[in-house]
């Protein structure tokens, strides 16, 4: 007859087995990054909102492209809705690694409990093995009295019960093992899922981009020598600082002739002619007004904010982020290109003037797609970011002074 506490000692045994299995289970993954607990549930809250704002932005620029009545303007707004959606993918990419962070994390810590308490049980299971397979018989063979096994087996019935609720806890950690198994393979399924989608995406702005690129082909007379004279400008610079002055200062220019009436036409008749009172000027719009739609042009974590001492000692003009690698980075706002291209150690930047005395900078990319003259969009894609620990900085500035982007996002 097999005894009670033979069938306990098997379960515990099963168990124990079950755990050994789990504990080796999952190491396939090992190569994703896992990071404590903090981290992963602040990336995560920020991921997901990241995602759902490029959501929004992507079904916006969707629904503004089905609607604009020219050609131009309509891919434009394509090609900044596929970029929105290269961000969504992004952040959903980083809101499935840091699931697979929280799984792995309290997988963890859950198979250290299971480590602890394997020695224990492994000792006690033998102990119950060998007292449930010894008949009653021999025990009076033993040396002691008849008196103490029995003894010794009372103890024993009375620790069943013990032994029975720490055998439940196991059994119930056991399955919250299998519970996170189940979630980091979800997760890493989710994870695969937005890989394969960004690689759609970004196939399709890059064609998109092509595209563009041949039909503004024919316009490239003016753009050229504009180029030209950003790139002297930034030859002759002494720092970033001092470029985006030059540019400022151009750009205050260009609006001043852009505003100055044209020119009066010549009378048919000389004995025709009459005096001309300048009607009212434009009114300008102050530099104080807000800039609409500013986005951060990348997702991330902001790893440096504004006012922060860099390891130079200087102090930070605006904020960097860490992007995943290859991220794509957008326009913060509508405007025109003033500068793109690379500068000596900040790698590629974009300068966008945005009007009534705004202008934002753009550092860290490590690939361009727009030029000099360009007009963009708030969300248009502007190029990628580095492969390798990826930083993008933006800078905002009002009538050349900076102030903190954070403070104006729309």
């Amino acid at each position: 007859m097999v005894r009670p506490q033979h069938w306990l000692a098997i379960a515990v045994v099963i168990a124990l087995i079950g755990a050994f299995g789990f504990a080796n289970s999952g190491t396939a993954q090992r190569d994703i990054a896992v990071m404590s607990p903090e981290e992963a549930q602040a990336e995560l809250a920020r991921a997901q909102q990241a995602a759902s704002e490029a959501d929004a932005r992507a079904s916006r620029l969707t629904d503004e492209a089905q609607t604009a009545s020219q050609a131009a303007d309509r891919t434009a707004r394509r090609a900044a809705a596929l970029a929105a959606r290269i961000q969504q993918a992004e952040a959903e990419k980083s809101a499935a690694q840091a699931r697979y962070s929280l799984a792995r994390s309290e997988r963890e810590a859950l198979d250290r409990q299971l480590a602890d308490r394997q020695q224990p049980l492994v000792r006690l299971t033998a102990a119950l093995q060998t007292l449930a397979q010894r008949p009653l018989a021999l025990s009076a063979l033993q040396p002691g009295t008849l008196r103490d096994t029995v003894y010794v087996r009372a103890v024993l019935d009375g620790a069943v019960p013990a032994v029975r609720d720490r055998t439940a806890v196991l059994r119930a950690d056991l399955e919250r093992v299998q519970a996170l198994e189940t979630q980091a393979a979800n997760a890493l399924a989710d994870l695969r899922r937005s890989e394969s989608t960004l690689r759609e995406r970004r196939a399709s702005l890059e064609s998109l981009e092509a595209r563009q690129r041949i039909a503004s082909s024919d316009a490239q007379g003016v753009a050229v020598r504009e180029r030209e004279r950003a790139l002297a400008l930034a030859e002759e610079a002494r720092d970033l600082d001092g470029l985006m002055g030059e540019l400022n200062a151009a750009a205050q220019l260009r609006q001043e002739l852009a505003a100055l009436p044209g020119p009066v036409l010549r009378p048919p008749r000389p004995s025709a002619s009459e005096v001309v009172i300048d009607a009212e000027p434009t009114p300008q719009a102050t530099a104080s007004a807000r800039l609409e739609g500013l986005q951060l042009p990348v997702q991330g974590r902001t790893v440096s904010g504004f006012g922060s001492i860099r390891d130079s000692g200087v102090r930070n003009t605006g904020i960097t982020i860490a992007p995943p690698a290859a991220a794509q980075v957008v326009a913060p706002a509508a405007g025109r290109v003033a500068f793109s291209g690379p500068y000596r150690g900040f790698g590629r930047i974009i300068i966008i003037e945005h009007g009534n005395g705004w202008t934002s900078l753009v550092t860290g990319l490590a690939r361009t797609s727009v030029d000099v003259g360009d007009d963009v969009l708030g969300g248009s894609p502007l190029g990628i970011a580095a492969d390798e620990d990826p930083a993008v900085s933006l800078e905002l500035r009002l009538d050349s002074e900076p102030v903190n982007p954070l403070e104006y996002l729309n």
